[in-house]
Formats: C-alpha cells, sequence, structure tokens
C-alpha cells in the first residue's frame, strides 16, 4: 500500500527574502543552467507565463564533477550532487504569492513519478530574519508508490535543496546589483 509521509527544512541566509525568493524560486530555471551546469543541463518553462498552473522543465546531465565558472562571476556548485537519478522533471506551479515570497508546486512529470513516486509536492516559503537576511522553509509532501523506500533519497533531496538556495546566494553576494 502506497503510502504519504513529508519532510521539512529551514534554510538561513544572510540575503533578503525578496531578493533570495526570485532567483532561487522563481527564475530558477534561467539561472540553474549557468550556476548549476553540471546537473541541469536545460530548463525552460513549458507551458505558462510564470503565474499559477504554469509548468517549467528542468533536464539533468548525467553527471560530471567539474567545476568552472561562467559569466555569471560564481563557480558552478560544487555541493550540488553531479547527475540526477532521473533525466527530468516538470512542475507545475499550484500557489503563488511573491509578495510573501511563498509558493507551492506539484511534480507533474519525471523527477520518480511512476516509478518511485505517485504524486508530490513542495511548499517554500522565504521569511524575513533578523538583520536583513532570510529563512527558507521547505516542506515537502509525497506519495510512495507501494513497495518503495526513500530513505537516502529524503537526505540527497534536502541537501539539493539547501544546495539550490545557496547557489543562489552566492550568486546574488557575487552580483549584488543583481535583483535588486
Amino acid at each position: 500500500m502506497a503510502y504519504t509521509n513529508s519532510w521539512k527544512l529551514e534554510i538561513a541566509s544572510p540575503v533578503a527574502a525578496p531578493r533570495l525568493f526570485r532567483p532561487a524560486v522563481m527564475d530558477w530555471h534561467t539561472l540553474a543552467p549557468k550556476l548549476a551546469s553540471h546537473v541541469v543541463a536545460s530548463a525552460h518553462p513549458v507551458d505558462g507565463d510564470g503565474n499559477v498552473g504554469s509548468v517549467r522543465q528542468f533536464s539533468f546531465t548525467s553527471g560530471c564533477s567539474h567545476n568552472t565558472s561562467d559569466d555569471t562571476g560564481v563557480s558552478c556548485v560544487p555541493m550540488l550532487p553531479a547527475g540526477m537519478p532521473f533525466g527530468f522533471m516538470k512542475e507545475r506551479l499550484e500557489f503563488l504569492d511573491a509578495d510573501k515570497c511563498e509558493c507551492k508546486s506539484t511534480l507533474v512529470e519525471g523527477g520518480g513519478i511512476g516509478v518511485a513516486i505517485e504524486t508530490a509536492t513542495s511548499h517554500i516559503k522565504v521569511e524575513p530574519a533578523a538583520g536583513g537576511g532570510s529563512v527558507v522553509k521547505v516542506d515537502s509532501t509525497y506519495k510512495l508508490l507501494p513497495g518503495v523506500d526513500v530513505k537516502d533519497e529524503i537526505v540527497k533531496a534536502k541537501e539539493s535543496v539547501t544546495a539550490i538556495f545557496k547557489a543562489a546566494e552566492a550568486y546574488l553576494v557575487a552580483n549584488p546589483d543583481a535583483y535588486n
């Protein structure tokens, strides 16, 4: 029998919430191939204009271990795992409140759907923190297919989500005029 489970994660950042939310969440499909080219081969909107109902696709590399720098001023993010256990994923934006730096998305294709996972959603909220920084709060809920165990994958998912926000953070620190 399939069961529903979830995991939560909090990530502290010195970057203000609105400035971090846009590149790490809303524009990650644009930045990921530049900041994490060793993991994300390409990313693009599939349907919609970035509002609720929009779908975007991330295509992943088969994995490599290089660390190069590009025109963003930031080296590729070595803490992101090289390659993913699947070739692509598509996610649909279910909820968005850009003013409150909050969104919810659902995995709709790829990313283990139909192989290990029946459904998966992520709720992300970037909240202001003392000193002008922020705290990223992630709540991921998933329903596994019968007989599937994902203990190791949860750790990897948390590491990947942390690396995404830290990559965006590093980009913003290196590019102080970006996303102001």
